[in-house]
């Protein structure tokens, strides 16, 4: 078991951080502050394209795995910027690579890799249906060769700025389904064909992320835009899922990492009645204890990216992995708070900015409260709590 980083990882966190230092915190600040989307980051990440590392080689892409493509987004995240502008066209390869047919491929992943399509949104969270996922009420019923998709989603990020949708409805009711996820299924829908059928709203959030509101309203699809077989959709979208889990832990590391970074530099040389205030326990042992923290959890996605890498069952890794990393990132955005003071609520240090967004990762894309629910109950075998 060899725990040192590659000749290859080496070389692409260099890659990355020499892409950030173009868009430095000055960047971000401003683009908040107007509520703007990233538009020239997002370009020059697909141009150099590190957006399509997880697409096989065949069809354009880089070849890599969810190892390589979590160095990506833990480097963006440490060099101060932001990926959830773009990182979903990671973690929905899950679904597509797996479940997709040879044609569904040949005719989108190409033009994913080439940056004339985007895939960037995934419809499934609904506005009486979070955690269960299997509560949805977005209804596809079969019409000859397509699909008529009605209903609403919430809290889905980035369908403004992509192409396609990957899409999570009910085709058959929940009173027929033997057990509760069956009876889902998982389309990929083609937005610039929606035309009125599928309108969006923006929710404002305390965060640079740009979220909405989906109303679909007699949305036809084609059938033959339906992954991995009707019914099937909540097993198929689970691959998506715990790539996520993956990409978000190495996003939070990366947020962790800058943090504490940034509260070491500020800590030894800030001075205060006389010496630095990085001498003083109080400030000392936060960012050591948050540094200990991030260490630990970053082996804890490699396992998991490495499990699913090897399409090894990854569900409670990927879990653990996400639930430590956005503890550690968390614990790392109070120690830099303590450690800068009144300084760390100024935004021109981009430390109260890494706050909001590390607490974020606590709550998405799936509450840490929940994953110690579905460890308690699925791993070490306890009552089920929910």
């Amino acid at each position: 078991m060899d725990f040192q980083p590659s000749d290859d990882h080496q070389a692409i966190r260099l890659a990355v951080r020499d892409v950030c230092a173009r868009f430095p915190g000055q960047y971000w600040r401003e683009l908040e502050a107007d509520g703007e989307y990233p538009a020239e980051f997002v370009r020059v990440m697909t141009e150099l394209g590190w957006l399509a590392t997880l697409i096989p080689e065949e069809y354009g892409g880089g070849g890599r795995g969810v190892t390589e493509a979590g160095i990506i987004l833990e480097e963006i995240h440490q060099s101060g910027g932001h990926a959830g502008a773009c990182h979903a066209q990671m973690y929905t390869m899950g679904t597509l690579l797996r479940h997709g047919t040879e044609e569904q491929k040949k005719r989108y992943l190409p033009e994913i890799a080439a940056g004339r399509l985007r895939l960037q949104a995934f419809g499934v969270t609904e506005p009486d249906a979070g955690s269960d996922t299997t509560k949805i009420m977005t209804k596809a019923v079969r019409n000859g060769d397509h699909y008529v998709i009605n209903g609403q989603k919430v809290f889905t990020s980035r369908i403004a700025y992509s192409d396609l949708m990957l899409l999570l409805a009910r085709t058959s009711p929940a009173t027929e389904a033997a057990r509760k996820t069956d009876g889902l299924s998982v389309f990929l829908v083609d937005l610039r064909e929606a035309g009125p059928s599928v309108a969006w709203r923006r929710i404002p959030v305390m965060s640079a992320h740009h979220t909405y509101q989906v109303f679909i309203d007699n949305l036809r699809v084609p059938a033959e835009n339906l992954i991995g077989g009707e019914g099937r959709g909540f097993s198929c979208i689970l691959d998506g899922m715990n790539a996520e889990r993956v990409l978000v832990a190495s996003e939070a590391l990366g947020d962790g990492r800058f943090l504490v970074e940034r509260a070491v530099a500020y800590a030894s040389n800030r001075e205060v009645f006389g010496s630095p205030i990085g001498a003083n326990q109080g400030v000392q042992f936060p960012l050591a204890q948050a540094h200990a923290q991030l260490e630990a959890a970053s082996l804890m996605r490699f396992h998991a990216a490495d499990l699913f890498d090897r399409g090894l069952p990854c569900g409670a890794e990927a879990n653990t992995a996400k639930l430590l990393a956005s503890q550690a990132s968390w614990a790392a955005a109070n120690a830099a708070m303590t450690a800068f003071g009144g300084n760390g609520f100024a935004v021109e240090f981009d430390v109260e900015r890494k706050f909001r967004e590390a607490k974020l990762l606590e709550i998405v894309p799936v509450s840490n409260n929940l994953v110690l629910s579905y460890l308690g109950h699925r791993v070490l075998g306890l009552p089920r709590s929910y």
